[in-house]
């Protein structure tokens, strides 16, 4: 083979394929961690969402203070933890050191979950 000839591998089919490429220059690669770098840096809003519930609009307007809504989960149920109003992961509630509501994750959605129709 020559210098200029890029190796070739062949596959158990018999046909030829190229060799797998070179690593990336180190140029490139500081590129792509400015990009992860950059990626990582957006920020995002997390939701959680106890429940929720449909009313009729004549129920709505009769709503004062102490009024009670009840929702579509049951006390101790996993809360949904949402991001672009899609559900990542279900934790628990939980109260912080400081006094503050905080939430366990305690399921991960595995992305091909993520993306099904509801």
């Amino acid at each position: 083979m020559s210098e200029n000839e890029e190796p070739v591998e062949e596959n158990t089919e018999g046909q030829a394929e190229e060799a797998p490429e070179q690593p990336e220059q180190p140029e490139q690669q500081n590129e792509s961690a400015i990009d992860q770098e950059v990626i990582q840096a957006i920020p995002i809003n997390l939701t959680i969402e106890v429940g929720s519930t449909t009313l009729k609009l004549r129920d709505l307007l009769k709503l004062s203070q102490g009024s009670l809504l009840e929702l579509d989960r049951t006390a101790g149920e996993l809360m949904d933890i949402k991001v672009n109003n899609t559900v990542i992961a279900k934790g628990e509630v939980v109260e912080t050191s400081e006094g503050k509501y905080g939430i366990t994750v305690v399921e991960i959605i595995a992305p091909l979950d993520r993306i099904k129709p509801a």
